[in-house]
């Protein structure tokens, strides 16, 4: 690695048109892109590949340079511990502010690639299927076995072309701007790309903020009944249970790492262009500066969110019920630099693509007052996200 790697990518862009230069810069395969609220990445080739986890902080050690700016990893993590990462450090990094504040974003995307009319869908588990998986683990559930799982389905999408990657991320990032927007290899061949609402964690200098979101409900076209659809997701009684089931599950596993933790007692909206979510925004200050972003990421992972409670009894319904390997689903993408510092997001509202095809995957907590007519329609809610990224809406 040269020392002049990060030279010129220190100062972060500033001038209009900054983030989506970055947007419209990215190419698969080579490229990692990440877009936050804070700010947006573009990270170009790999100086080092890195599949664990415990490796990043030795490999970034070693690839510091005092007269260079300080080296970052970007990747995934899969949703299964025991499955290999994919991270790496780039060999240039790109910096620019937020999507959200770059007046070029409200741009719209011409269309390219397949047409809805293109693409041939396979639901799996058929929607029946999925069903009954719902109804199986309430039972269970009512039966006192376990409090929560989150179960997911997929949709698998097929055309004689390859998807536009480039065009699909820059309707994703434009649908839902304040999101975290990404795009990078997740394997050999293959492409995780998304906009997921959820921030895992996230750590600047001594300070931490985890955004657990649980609990949903489907936006509506029309003004008066998305506004009824979001005061009743707050009165929700079974959604509340959801939220603070995971809420309570990222107070334990944060604790222990903080002086301070502040953890508000009720949840607020915030809402996607698909959904609305119950959201708590939980901060805290680090009781030990050595303690990193992806160490606190790896001790939440995975959240009753995204797997259910307890933990171990909910990862063997859920290898029971899914008729297909999560991979970097349900995982978490992002970035982490040498200094420790750095945001990880639960990967969902995502898509893995390789070659012509495209596996979209959705999921919904699961608690004793589920329905599967209910689970069944969320999941329907959360795929519109990628469908209308895709151009292939239902």
């Amino acid at each position: 690695m040269s020392t002049s790697l990060y030279e010129a990518t220190t100062p972060e862009l500033v001038s209009p048109g900054a983030a989506t230069a970055l947007l419209d810069a990215y190419r698969p395969a080579t490229d990692r892109f990440l877009a936050s609220p804070r700010h947006t990445l573009l990270g170009h080739g790999t100086a080092a590949g890195i599949s664990r986890p415990a490796q990043v902080r030795d490999a970034l050690a070693a690839l510091r340079r005092p007269d260079a700016a300080t080296p970052l990893v970007m990747g995934c993590l899969p949703f299964a511990p025991d499955a290999p990462a994919a991270l790496a450090v780039p060999e240039t990094v790109r910096w620019a502010p937020p999507l959200r504040e770059d007046p070029l974003v409200a741009l719209p995307v011409p269309h390219s690639g397949p047409t809805r009319h293109d693409w041939r869908v396979r639901e799996v588990p058929a929607p029946a299927e999925y069903g009954a998986a719902v109804a199986a683990a309430v039972a269970r559930m009512r039966a006192g076995d376990f409090d929560k799982v989150v179960l997911a389905r997929t949709l698998e999408l097929t055309c004689p072309t390859e998807p536009d990657l480039p065009a699909m991320l820059r309707r994703l990032a434009r649908r839902d701007r304040a999101g975290y927007t990404f795009a990078l290899p997740s394997g050999p061949g293959r492409t995780l790309v998304g906009a997921s609402p959820e921030l895992l964690v996230a750590r600047h200098g001594g300070r931490l903020t985890a955004n657990p979101l649980a609990g949903s409900a489907p936006r509506s076209a029309d003004l008066a009944e998305d506004v009824r659809r979001a005061v009743a997701l707050l009165e929700s009684e079974k959604d509340l249970h959801e939220h603070a089931v995971v809420v309570a599950a990222v107070r334990e596993a944060l604790a222990p790492y903080c002086d301070r933790l502040a953890v508000p007692e009720r949840p607020t909206l915030v809402r996607t262009a698909a959904l609305w979510h119950l959201s708590t925004t939980v901060t805290g200050d680090l009781a030990d500066p050595e303690v990193t972003a992806l160490d606190l990421a790896s001790a939440l992972h995975p959240t009753p969110a995204v797997c259910g409670t307890p933990t171990e009894v909910a990862r063997e319904v859920i290898a029971a019920s899914e008729p297909f390997d999560r991979g970097p689903y349900t995982g978490m993408v992002g970035w982490q630099d040498a200094d420790g510092d750095g945001e990880w997001v639960v990967t969902i509202r995502c898509a893995e693509a390789e070659g012509r095809s495209l596996r979209l995957f959705a999921g919904a907590g699961v608690v004793a007052a589920s329905s599967p007519e209910a689970e069944t329609a969320e999941t329907a809610a959360k795929f519109r996200t990628f469908l209308h990224a895709v151009g292939a809406e239902l």
